[in-house]
């Protein structure tokens, strides 16, 4: 039998590539789900593979262990995140502080409605094992560099220590909140973030951002 048509042979108008990958996404979907209800160290590759609906052959079709899951699950959020506030970015008035206000609000506002995976994905992922928290940090350095270009000067150095202290400074603002049971009010959250995020708007230089 050709190997070529055994691996794209379709069922139900999927190929057996659009069937995997939409075992994947159904894990990832139903990981992030039960992650929220009950935690990370709480939750059972078997209770994923039953909110997904799928046995444990296909977890492992997809993931080499619990880890792997948990990571791919941060970036489906993260990234989610960073497409909202990217977009925020784009609708808001001109200006960088603008563009940077509508930002954090985004931001904020994604944590605040999603409040378990919030906790999940910002406090319980801290040191899982080095490869969940390189995945972190490489998230932060995606997000780091888009909200740079987003609201640097024209011009302006790529300052990678700068985004990290940015980032790094509005992240444990957001962990501090939800410590705070999300208190004080968003707006007032997100005026102090941005008197620490214009450091990223303000030419350089100059201790103020411009307009």
């Amino acid at each position: 039998m050709n190997p070529e048509l055994t691996t794209t042979r379709s069922y139900r108008g999927m190929s057996q590539e659009e069937r995997r990958a939409d075992r994947k996404a159904r894990l990832i979907a139903a990981a992030i789900a039960v992650y929220g209800e009950r935690g990370y160290h709480q939750a059972t590759v078997k209770a994923v593979c039953e909110a997904a609906g799928l046995t444990e052959r296909y977890f492992y079709e997809s993931f080499a262990n619990s880890e792997a899951l948990l990571i791919d699950s941060f970036n489906a959020v993260t990234y989610s995140v960073l497409d909202e506030i990217t977009q925020a970015a784009r609708e808001a008035e001109r200006g960088r502080i603008a563009r940077s206000r509508a930002m954090l609000h985004a931001y904020f506002a994604a944590l605040q409605r999603e409040p378990q995976s919030a906790r999940v994905f910002l406090v319980e992922i801290r040191g899982v094992s080095r490869a969940v928290d390189q995945a972190f940090d490489g998230a932060l350095r995606a997000i780091g560099h888009e909200v740079a270009r987003i609201v640097a000067p024209p011009g302006a150095p790529d300052d990678e220590l700068l985004q990290a202290g940015v980032v790094g400074g509005v992240i444990h603002i957001a962990l501090r909140w939800i410590d705070k049971g999300y208190a004080p009010d968003i707006e007032q959250v997100v005026d102090t973030a941005l008197r620490l995020g214009m450091v990223l708007s303000a030419p350089q230089g100059r201790g103020r951002a411009a307009a």
